[in-house]
């Protein structure tokens, strides 16, 4: 079996991507677009397009003007602090029992596996889980066990090889866009004695009647032991969240996971945004329709896509440099995307688009026409020249 350290660093090479690591050339010929023209920026994570609400900015900016102590190093926080009440918010929203904020995605991923294994535990993580799961498996000195991507028996078949331990997945893969199969991984974790651990980064705002995330949705809250998440996507803020039901996270341990406190001006912020969040349903009605309208037309197309109904459309390409000339010639009609080379589950290479709020009708009507423009030039699983 490929060992952990070799996994991880074919996550790395999947997240930079061999494709993805060239810079966009910008268009050559004049005339593609007219002067003027709105750039269509589809590779942000904005995806509730509430970076520059007006809640959130004028809350930054009163957190930069207010004068408040600074905590000592290391000192940790008290349970007053605005940044340990906004950690309990968020337990709320999510329907979770505890929640604290991390500096980032990253120390949440490695706060909670530190959590909830320990030396030897056995992680059972789907191959396409984020990066920063993988690292938390290895710091808390766990032993990682891959399965093969949303595949149920693999996992427990692996599971009831390694016995009882904690079972790592992604609600919604940043890679293609896929979906976990929650309610069943639920069920292999309560069947055969694991926690299980769900990262909701692509997930949480935009899934979910209030934007509670995948978990929420499914009405699978209190069966999933740990749920963490980077808010720098649907609620554009640069902190990371664990929240959790089991009663390992509480008191100190949640304290010890939350880390380095986190700028007042940022808490201030992010302390705006659920309410926006919560209210704005229009927000994540929009979403479902531009994806509904794009990946329609995509399909009409002849594009092969990942098949799912998230935000994040993964088209497939026959080769890398399918992928570089579409994301090319699209930068160079002002629309941007990012062009991935993923190792798992099996070598393919995907043109990635992250459809946001802020994407009108126009904008999905361009995206559509340029494509068209360009098949004809761009191999596809599902297309032909």
């Amino acid at each position: 079996m490929t060992s952990a350290h070799q996994r991880l660093g074919d996550r790395i090479r999947h997240l930079r991507g061999a494709a993805g690591g060239r810079r966009a050339r910008r268009p050559t010929a004049p005339g593609r677009t007219a002067p003027g023209t709105r750039t269509i920026v589809l590779t942000c994570g904005d995806y509730l397009a509430i970076g520059e609400h007006p809640r959130v900015t004028e809350a930054m900016v009163g957190g930069l003007r207010a004068v408040r102590e600074r905590s000592p190093e290391n000192a940790g926080l008290p349970d007053g602090h605005p940044q340990v009440r906004l950690g309990a918010e968020f337990a709320r929203h999510l329907g979770a029992r505890d929640g604290v904020l991390c500096p980032s995605g990253r120390d949440a991923g490695i706060g909670v596996l530190q959590l909830a294994a320990g030396p030897g535990t056995p992680v059972y993580l789907d191959e396409l889980a984020h990066l920063w799961l993988w690292e938390g498996a290895r710091a808390a000195g766990a032993e990682a066990v891959c399965f093969r991507h949303n595949d149920l028996e693999d996992l427990r078949r692996r599971v009831e090889a390694g016995g009882p331990g904690v079972i790592c997945a992604d609600a919604v893969y940043g890679t293609d866009g896929s979906v976990c199969p929650l309610t069943g991984l639920v069920e292999v974790a309560e069947e055969h004695g694991c926690l299980l651990v769900v990262d909701e980064s692509h997930a949480i705002g935009v899934r979910g009647v209030r934007g509670e995330g995948l978990v929420g949705e499914l009405g699978l809250a209190g069966r999933v032991a740990f749920r963490t998440a980077g808010l720098g996507k649907a609620f554009c803020a640069r902190a990371g969240l664990i929240a959790g039901d089991h009663p390992a996270f509480a008191g100190a341990s949640a304290a010890a996971a939350s880390g380095a406190p986190l700028p007042s001006h940022e808490v201030a912020g992010l302390a705006a945004a659920p309410e926006v969040v919560r209210e704005d349903g229009w927000r994540r009605e929009r979403v479902r329709a531009a994806t509904g309208r794009l990946r329609g037309g995509l399909a009409a197309l002849g594009f092969g896509a990942v098949d799912a109904d998230t935000q994040i459309i993964a088209l497939e390409t026959s080769a890398e440099a399918d992928a570089v000339r579409l994301r090319d010639e699209l930068a160079g009609r002002d629309i941007f995307s990012a062009a991935l080379f993923s190792v798992v589950p099996a070598a393919r290479t995907l043109l990635r688009l992250s459809v946001h709020a802020g994407l009108t009708d126009d904008d999905v009507e361009r995206v559509l026409t340029a494509c068209e423009e360009l098949s004809a030039q761009v191999r596809t699983p599902l297309a032909t020249p």
